[in-house]
């Protein structure tokens, strides 16, 4: 009996000594288990069971709002939030609050909710811009810029509150510093801030949508617009390439933007001919009867002719001298027929400015420019346009007695050298051999 009381007598202050910390040890354990799995059931009904359910419904739901909410991962980035924010809430629950763990797990917990609410937001952004995106009328805005925007402030938001929490300090007390900061900062976020102003200004100027036409030869830009972001404008060239310029160049440089002639509903024809100066005469007689079976021809020349033949019989003009009186001319009458041609041809915009003009005499002849606005702006439709008009009136120079100016080719070197060349006269070519 002695010796067990003197056996007691050593073991209970051991006992006494080291079991109350193993006690604290093996409750936080548990405390940490039971946290572990309280969250881990929570992770597989929001993940596997309520965000799934929710995701079968997307698919087949014809609302964009909630198709788009889904694609964008919102509700399983505000799920791994909630999560955070139950795991914040265990912690102060289960541990003591003189517990080592409980600062480290509450601290880690902070973070994981503020960069998770950040992401939920950038989800929810995406989507917006998304849904926005689908409305015309909505098309006219640099929605992608704006959007940009508010994540980059919400990131730098966020980055204070987590300096802050892993710190141990307010956030009011960094927002205070930045002041001695502003420079660096201005350096470091100099294109977001450009861009941020130029989209404002893009915006509320109407000045480029997704979709026009812009043309900016500085940056090799030709085509169409397809994104407008935050620091950069993407224009898909008609080759194909992809060209990004800085949007904030957009303000700073000039651009030609297209759209005012695709909302127009014509596209201007603007393109001359060059004609042979010495092919230009007067219309003797046959010229005229000739001519006069072109039917856009004859209702001009009747009235016409009778309005020269009146002015020289009240005049008394000798008409023996070619230098007398008014007469008709070859160029003349062809700009007044190309004149009728546009006006009655059924491509040609009849409410926009119809032109046939005859600018200055150059070394390489006579320029006779067409000025008219096709009825399409579409470019394959233009051109095939474009190209019929000037199609006939090549062909039919030679009704009128005038010549194309052409600059000699080799051809016509080789036929000179070979000692023969020809020349077109108004109805009959010569061929001329030399001895």
């Amino acid at each position: 009996m002695e010796q067990a009381s003197d056996l007691e007598e050593m073991v209970m202050p051991v006992l006494d000594k080291y079991i109350p910390q193993y006690s604290d040890l093996i409750y936080t354990g548990m405390a940490l288990l039971l946290i572990v799995l309280i969250s881990g059931l929570i992770h597989f009904v929001l993940h596997r069971v309520v965000i799934a359910w929710v995701g079968g419904r997307a698919q087949g739901d014809r609302r964009i709002w909630r198709k788009a909410f889904f694609e964008r991962k919102l509700f399983s980035r505000f799920a791994l939030m909630l999560q955070g924010i139950i795991i914040y809430i265990q912690a102060g629950i289960w541990l003591e609050a003189d517990a080592h763990l409980l600062p480290i797990i509450q601290t880690v917990a902070h973070i994981w909710i503020l960069l998770y609410g950040m992401l939920s937001l950038f989800s929810l952004f995406d989507a917006l811009l998304d849904i926005f995106q689908l409305h015309p009328s909505m098309r006219n805005f640099p929605l992608r810029g704006i959007f940009q925007s508010l994540k980059l402030v919400t990131s730098i938001f966020i980055s204070l509150l987590i300096i802050s929490t892993l710190i141990g300090k307010s956030p009011l007390i960094l927002l205070s510093g930045l002041g001695a900061m502003t420079a660096v900062l201005m350096l470091v976020f100099k294109d977001p801030i450009l861009g941020l102003v130029a989209g404002i200004q893009l915006s509320a100027n109407n000045m480029l949508t997704v979709g026009d036409w812009l043309e900016m030869p500085k940056y090799g830009a030709d085509g169409a617009v397809i994104d407008i972001g935050l620091t950069t404008v993407k224009v898909q060239n008609w080759d194909n390439t992809i060209t990004t310029i800085p949007t904030y160049a957009l303000i700073s440089d000039s651009f030609k933007n297209w759209r005012g002639m695709s909302e127009s509903g014509g596209r201007r024809v603007k393109r001359s001919l060059l004609i042979d100066s010495s092919s230009v005469h007067f219309l003797q007689e046959s010229d005229l009867e000739r001519l006069r079976r072109g039917q856009l021809l004859a209702p001009y020349l009747d009235e016409k002719v009778k309005e020269v033949t009146q002015h020289n019989q009240a005049k008394h003009i000798d008409l023996s001298s070619l230098v007398n009186g008014r007469r008709l001319t070859n160029i003349g009458t062809f700009r007044a027929y190309l004149t009728t041609l546009l006006k009655q041809h059924p491509f040609i915009h009849q409410n926009m400015t119809i032109m046939v003009r005859q600018l200055e005499q150059t070394p390489n002849g006579i320029p006779m420019e067409i000025y008219a606005f096709t009825n399409t702006t579409k470019w394959v439709d233009y051109e095939a346009i474009q190209g019929d008009i000037f199609d006939h009136i090549f062909a039919v120079l030679p009704e009128f007695g005038l010549r194309a100016h052409q600059a000699p080719t080799g051809y016509d070197m080789r036929s000179l050298a070979s000692g023969r060349h020809s020349v077109q006269g108004d109805d009959t070519e010569l061929n001329y051999t030399s001895s």
